[in-house]
């Protein structure tokens, strides 16, 4: 198929303030680069690990993929978790480094932004450097307070300080809050103007509530939220939250205390990215709408369906709305559904210009 397409971010910028776009606006979280050489055809995911002119390679065509498919903006993150010391707990199921209090206070908080930097910074210059024009990027420092103070202590042992050491349950998130800010604010600094909407994903539930009380996560994690976001809009940037779960009962103070912008994420299971927009399309934008599950394993005519059905209720009940999956690409996702999913929304919008046989 051919396109008339000319990338524009102000379109997501638009959603993201929830004001009604010129035009709907592709969006992910990610998208698996296993996935992306599968629809290009070609391999380029190693060139990241090459020398310098490799890695600028790689970010050619990473960010010319999502010019390709019809985005207006790149999602680009580099997650804290990931250099973290003794991390790992939130996603490789490892003991986590902090136990106690005295772990607490020998962890090493102030490396954290330098190992931050030190690691990623060539990245989001070779993405400033190779954007496409027309182009930002979607993203920043990845992963909320909730998710990196998981990856250093666990889930279940992070339950049992709540009930044995609240004092030490609240002061872990106060420190990963200061270590975040800190991030944020050289990140803001350095490489805002690349990016047109920062976000970062907070996993704060599951199918039918949220991780932790409602009462906790309002009384501790929100706060810390709103911080960040306020750093953020210091810089006139929109705040998108991703955070997959039920998380309703939360959500008002992640509105009207943390401030967010936008909210990413849906899952059918819980609720349809319908139930979403009729509850918060006056007050935030709302990205996704296709529930990963569909890609995975309806067929083609199934998903064009579906698509179809979300950006009808979206153009007579939403406002800021961008679509995309309810979660993310990863590389389980067959390519075919995932451009089912892409042309679908190109061809409704008016993308479309002949189709080559």
């Amino acid at each position: 198929m051919l396109y008339n397409f000319t990338p524009n971010y102000t379109n997501i910028l638009h959603s993201a303030q929830n004001k009604r776009p010129k035009r709907l606006p592709l969006y992910e979280h990610a998208i698996s680069e296993k996935v992306m050489e599968q629809i290009l055809g070609e391999k380029f995911k190693d060139l990241y690990n090459g020398n310098a002119n490799e890695k600028q390679r790689f970010f050619n065509k990473y960010t010319d993929f999502f010019k390709k498919m019809g985005y207006d903006t790149v999602s680009f993150e580099r997650c804290i978790t990931s250099i973290m010391p003794g991390g790992g707990a939130l996603y490789g199921h490892k003991e986590g480094a902090i136990k106690n209090r005295q772990d607490f206070e020998k962890y090493p908080w102030d490396e954290i932004h330098d190992i931050f930097f030190k690691k990623y910074e060539n990245d989001f210059e070779l993405l400033k450097k190779v954007m496409p024009k027309g182009m930002k990027a979607v993203g920043g420092p990845g992963n909320g307070v909730f998710e990196c103070v998981q990856d250093i202590v666990g889930y279940s042992n992070l339950c049992y300080i709540l009930a044995d050491d609240q004092d030490l349950f609240k002061d872990l998130f106060n420190k990963i809050a200061k270590v975040m800010y800190k991030i944020w604010e050289t990140f803001l600094r350095r490489f805002g103007d690349v990016y047109v909407v920062c976000r970062f994903g907070d996993d704060l539930g599951f199918k039918s509530s949220t991780l932790i009380s409602p009462e906790d996560i309002k009384g501790i994690i929100i706060p810390k939220y709103a911080q960040i976001i306020k750093l953020i809009h210091s810089y006139n940037k929109p705040f998108l939250l991703h955070s997959c779960g039920n998380i309703f009962n939360v959500m008002d103070d992640i509105i009207d205390v943390a401030k967010i912008d936008a909210k990413h994420s849906n899952e059918d299971q819980i609720a349809p990215f319908s139930t979403w927009v009729d509850k918060y399309n006056l007050r935030i934008g709302l990205f996704g709408g296709i529930d990963t599950d569909i890609l995975c394993r309806k067929d083609t005519k199934e998903i064009k369906e579906y698509v179809k059905d979300v950006i009808n209720h979206i153009m007579i009940h939403g406002r800021g709305n961008a679509i995309g999956s309810g979660n993310s690409i990863p590389d389980y996702v067959p390519a075919e559904g995932f451009l089912t999913m892409v042309e679908t929304v190109r061809e409704m919008r008016g993308d479309f210009q002949e189709k080559i046989l």
